[in-house]
């Protein structure tokens, strides 16, 4: 069985200022009237051979997390709320063991809770594919075709699998480039974006963290340990959870291990995380815009505008990001959107 691990632990900060720490983006309808999170769940409802997905969240989002899955009729196995966030690493980890422990040795699919897929057939196809390794004990990172050189995400380069076109052996995880190196790994045609997704057993996953982060296992076994179930929340311990290095899945296991393996994954997919990306993912009208709220624009063209409380009036702007909510109001060059996370604004 595939038990589906939802990581909704990021802050998304570069959406700000919609996305705040205490309402991030996977809690928010940036593209429809459900939540990401909701079209997560959602997604994966019609997958074969999936039980009903475990959670990994703040703990202060919790609560909003519940009220949601209710929302949409999904009922989780469980949701574990961290009491701090400490990379993907941890919260895999944490899920790996409250899967083992209620279940025979699962493979898990790990999903980020703030993602967009246009085409889940395709998706759906590709986890099918993945699983084959999975159960032959492969570790599977879902590596995202690119359609053109994005310097807002991390990359995977690959190599050849023994003639296998259906995966690649994966040779490095490397971090955002510059719009100069992002061509150079178009060009090159064995880079592929790193879409957060991965899929391995249970067991499997935690005999290699004990293998190549010894640390991170014992401190998450140790929280686990102490674990106190509340109706349907899992309170890790905060103070030996607190003392877990941050890292990633990526580097802690995947880059490390002798057995990691990338599907590549064409399904219309993003991570919707910055203003340009969703800009880029949405629906624009004939001067490619998007504008929702209560918005005046002349000679207005290639921008996104939104509005929540107060009006905005825009009159000869063009590729611009102008948001106005009650945490601030934003207005970037659609170049400069990734800016925002480096400006403390919160």
């Amino acid at each position: 069985m595939i038990i589906p691990i939802i990581l909704s632990g990021g802050a998304g900060s570069r959406l700000w200022p919609i996305s705040t720490k205490i309402c991030p983006k996977q809690l928010l309808p940036l593209l429809s009237n459900r939540s990401l999170l909701q079209e997560t769940v959602c997604r994966i409802n019609k997958l074969r051979n999936t039980m009903n997905p475990l959670l990994v969240c703040n703990q202060q989002h919790g609560f909003k997390v519940i009220k949601q899955l209710q929302q949409v009729g999904v009922k989780p196995s469980a949701i574990i709320l961290e009491p701090v966030g400490k990379n993907t690493a941890p919260a895999i980890v944490v899920a790996a063991l409250q899967a083992l422990n209620d279940n025979e040795d699962p493979i898990l699919l790990v999903l980020p809770s703030d993602h967009v897929i246009g085409n889940i057939g395709v998706f759906h196809k590709t986890i099918e594919i993945a699983k084959q390794y999975a159960d032959a004990g492969k570790l599977v990172a879902f590596g995202v075709v690119p359609t053109h050189p994005e310097i807002g995400y991390g990359y995977i380069r690959t190599e050849a699998l023994g003639g296998d076109a259906s995966a690649y052996k994966i040779a490095e995880f490397v971090e955002k480039p510059d719009s100069k190196t992002a061509q150079k790994y178009i060009n090159a045609g064995n880079y592929y974006w790193n879409s957060g997704m991965f899929m391995f057993r249970a067991s499997k996953l935690l005999k290699e963290i004990e293998r190549h982060a010894p640390d991170i296992l014992q401190i998450c076994k140790d929280a686990y340990a102490t674990h106190v179930i509340d109706k349907d929340f899992i309170h890790l311990d905060k103070i030996t959870f607190d003392k877990c290095p941050s890292n990633s899945i990526d580097y802690v296991v995947m880059e490390k291990t002798s057995d990691a393996i990338m599907v590549p994954l064409d399904a219309d997919w993003s991570d919707i995380g910055s203003w340009l990306s969703l800009w880029e993912y949405g629906q624009k009208d004939i001067n490619g815009n998007i504008i929702s709220g209560d918005v005046v624009a002349k000679d207005v063209s290639g921008s996104y505008i939104h509005a929540t409380g107060r009006k905005i009036v825009a009159v000869g702007v063009k590729d611009h990001i102008i948001v106005e909510t009650n945490a601030g109001i934003l207005v970037v060059h659609k170049d400069d959107c990734q800016k925002i996370k480096e400006l403390n604004h919160e």
